[in-house]
């Protein structure tokens, strides 16, 4: 008889998780409290727009492709990616002119080198570093299902650590190789993907530059959301069962091992549980105290990344200032951290970022116009009345307006929503509203975060991006190969292969 697993929730992780476990021959359920798959990475339309809720942008391309290529499938038959060009563009408060990052480098040395002449011998040194952490990360830890610190002692880890600056401060790092403040800001900007600050993370992450600079920005036509509808697809035909608007209330639990779950319609028995749910909501809510790793002394010490303050806008005119994916940075700009870790109110000064993909994708908009995903980083934990919130709008239209020369901007809009912490919260169950939730500094990396699996609760495991590797989309395709390794007792860092799972149609 097949054993039977429920995964709860069907963001990235959990999609991943299912398919996994789904193509070893479990029998798989996944439970959604929503009307429909994506968790963050929902997508809905309104008067002919099509808007992608969460993740934006499509990085890391190697990362997607093995995950399609483990489980049998070639990615050209589900995604039709597009290389971009510009890969973005930014504005500066303290500079009159927007610079636009090629993901060429021989292209975007001109712009290091009109900032700071000389720089690019230094910054060639700096990205050959960066691919190397990238590389041997990938080889060695990012895939690894950490217990210990001890999981660290492995010969490319200790070359890694003694040869590159790696727990040292990313923001000293940097700066001991580009001294102009806009040139720090352009290779600073990518942690926040990660959910944290360059004053806090570790060096290590200047792997996230090589990714940037080397590797490209893609876009999958159709929105992002194509590529949680392929995992959905991909799910289904490999049996995967879905019960959409379905909350979990309780995780069951029989001496000590986890038999499956109570939602709102039945209970679900079940071999395995695999929460792709937000892990404190997890740990707080569906368990009993008795058998939760960590208390609300631990989940109020942790550093959450940033909520956000979101305009989904429909727009009745295209901006030919505007690329796919727009940056403004504040000149501020170590302030305008603490303000969205720190803070306990919407920044005043912040920086911000605006995803228009009918720049490369007309059918994610009427013909003529634009559709715009902005994205105001804020502090979590926030109240905010109708009034706050209307007032922070009209504030955050006219910045656009005046930086950005989209004039007419306001005029122009004939679909809104506004999107919050609260709404983080209540869609999601995010702790605190955060985005994207545990940031990753030092003291929440690898060993440091919250495990794929859990120390007070045989066979409940954990994937998405509160436990390793970390979050965005390609960090949770990677948590769910950590989970399927600790259910069957692999333990090397490297990417899950095919010798490791011996799926038979692989």
């Amino acid at each position: 008889m097949k054993k039977k697993v429920i995964v709860i929730g069907s963001g990235a992780g959990g999609l991943s998780t299912a398919i996994l476990l789904a193509k070893k021959g479990y029998e798989v359920t996944v439970v959604e409290k929503n009307a429909s798959f994506g968790g963050r990475g929902a997508v809905f339309s309104a008067n002919g727009f099509q808007f992608d809720m969460g993740p934006s942008w499509y990085l890391m391309p190697d990362i997607f492709e093995h995950f399609f290529s483990l489980i049998g499938e070639n990615i050209n038959d589900y995604l039709n990616l597009k290389r971009l060009n510009p890969s973005y563009k930014i504005w500066f408060e303290e500079h009159p002119q927007p610079v636009k990052m090629t993901s060429d480098l021989k292209r975007d040395a001109q712009i290091f080198e009109s900032f700071e002449p000389g720089v690019m011998k230094k910054i060639n040194i700096y990205l050959k570093e960066a691919a190397a952490k990238y590389n041997i990360s990938k080889q060695t830890f990012i895939y690894k299902p950490f217990n210990s610190v001890l999981d660290f002692i492995d010969r490319r880890t200790l070359f890694l650590w003694t040869k590159f600056s790696v727990i040292s401060s990313f923001h000293k790092h940097i700066a001991s190789f580009v001294k102009h403040p806009l040139l720090r800001k352009i290779l600073q900007y990518p942690l926040v993907f990660l959910g944290t600050s360059p004053y806090k993370a570790p060096a290590v992450y200047s792997l996230m530059n090589h990714i940037d600079f080397e590797m490209g920005v893609f876009y999958p036509m159709g929105g992002m959301t194509k590529v949680f509808e392929s995992l959905f697809r991909i799910a289904e035909k490999n049996g995967v069962k879905f019960l959409f608007n379905t909350p979990v209330n309780k995780i069951l639990v029989e001496n000590k091992k986890a038999i499956g779950v109570s939602t709102t319609k039945a209970k679900l028995m079940a071999d395995i549980v695999v929460s792709n749910a937000d892990y404190q909501f997890t740990e707080m809510q569906l368990l009993d105290k008795k058998y939760r790793q960590f208390g609300e002394k631990y989940w109020r010490s942790r550093t959450m990344a940033p909520s956000g303050f979101i305009l989904y806008l429909g727009i009745k005119k295209q901006f030919k200032e505007l690329v796919h994916h727009n940056l403004f940075f504040a000149e501020q700009w170590k302030e305008s951290f603490e303000a969205i870790f720190k803070g306990q109110k919407l920044p005043q000064s912040p920086s911000y970022y605006i995803c228009a993909p009918s720049k490369t994708d007309p059918s994610v908009a009427p013909k003529g116009c634009e559709n715009l995903f902005v994205l105001v980083p804020t502090a979590t934990n926030l109240t905010l009345d109708k009034k706050t919130i209307k007032n922070y709008r009209d504030k955050i239209i006219n910045h656009i307006t005046a930086t950005m020369d989209t004039e007419g901007l306001e005029e122009n809009i004939v679909y809104e929503r506004i999107f919050t912490g609260r709404d983080f919260s209540s869609l999601y169950n995010a702790y605190k509203g955060s985005a994207l939730g545990l940031a990753q500094n030092l003291t929440q990396t690898a060993v440091f975060r919250p495990k794929t699996q859990s120390t007070k609760v045989k066979n409940l495991y954990y994937s998405g991006a509160n436990t390793n590797p970390g979050t965005g989309v390609p960090m949770c395709l990677i948590s769910s190969q950590i989970v399927y390794k600790r259910i069957h007792g692999i333990t090397h860092g490297r990417p899950l292969s095919h010798e490791d799972t011996k799926f038979e149609s692989a």
